[in-house]
């Protein structure tokens, strides 16, 4: 596809792995290391502007690796991390001034901030402007839709809610993603396609999902790659960014309008230009 000037990336990993930021004990999986200019020549490579690093769950709440891509890289990158509750007021506000803009769950995988933490962290985020970002799976989602209902936060769903594409649109774990997506305050990643697909690339079964999250919420949906792509069995199923990005067209049906919001409007409009404020 043509990428369009402006296209943002809003999910990707950095990961350090070294004696200054080990890899804490209770991973999941151990993937090889990657810094922020193997990221950014990622983005270079398929015509991409900016990025957004998500913190991982095999570095638990040590942002070090984030914060040292914000700093290489600060017209280009912003980060989303992990915290457990007990850092200083003063210590979230440097995070905000390095680039920081939200905060991440993530039940994937182990090591990551659990939906235990969710208001306390929701209370921390608000006055920050950060969002949260929501790594759970359809069911999660469904089971804690009350409370992200009640929260007064910016939400940004990962990966369309990780829902099993074989009982099709109407499961209640995907209706109920999508009535979190048409919240005006829950924002959605059309991203992840090659993880929740059961058939392999080009991920048509993920193809319904990816159209009616969009037509739910056209003006709250972003992508996301997912590099480096971590944790997947077999190395031959290693998408490739560029194709990702052609899956994502497809799903969409060519629509260049939605494409243009997808991956320069939106983005631009939840985290801001990389190099100014922060947004929420």
């Amino acid at each position: 596809m043509r990428v369009p000037p402006g296209a943002w990336d809003t999910h990707a990993h950095v990961i350090a792995g070294d004696a200054a930021h080990p890899l804490v004990a209770q991973r999941a999986y151990t993937p090889p290391p990657v810094n922020a200019d193997d990221y950014v020549a990622m983005l270079d490579t398929v015509g991409l502007a900016y990025g957004i690093t998500i913190q991982i769950s095999v570095h638990g709440t040590d942002n070090g690796p984030i914060l040292q891509a914000l700093r290489r890289h600060p017209q280009r990158l912003r980060g989303v991390v992990a915290i457990d509750g007990t850092e200083s007021d003063a210590a979230l506000l440097a995070m905000r001034e390095a680039g920081v803009c939200g905060v991440r769950i993530n039940e994937l995988f182990s090591g990551g901030s659990g939906s235990g933490q969710l208001q306390a962290i929701a209370e921390r985020c608000k006055p920050l402007g950060w969002h949260v970002d929501l790594a759970l799976h359809g069911q999660r989602l469904r089971e804690l839709a009350p409370l992200l209902q009640a929260l007064d936060v910016t939400l940004v769903i990962d990966h369309m809610g990780w829902c099993d594409p074989r009982p099709g649109l109407d499961q209640p774990d995907f209706q109920s993603v999508l009535e979190l997506a048409r919240l005006p305050n829950c924002w959605t990643k059309l991203s992840g396609a090659y993880r929740v697909s059961v058939q392999g690339a080009p991920y048509d079964d993920a193809a319904p999902f990816t159209w009616a999250l969009a037509q739910a919420a056209p003006s709250r949906v972003i992508w996301g790659s997912d590099w480096p792509h971590v944790a997947l069995t077999h190395p031959a199923d290693m998408p490739e960014p560029g194709l990702l990005l052609d899956v994502l067209a497809d799903h969409l049906g060519g629509d260049e309008s939605l494409l243009q919001a997808v991956l320069v409007d939106n983005p631009m409009r939840l985290y801001g230009r990389p190099g100014s404020q922060p947004r929420g």
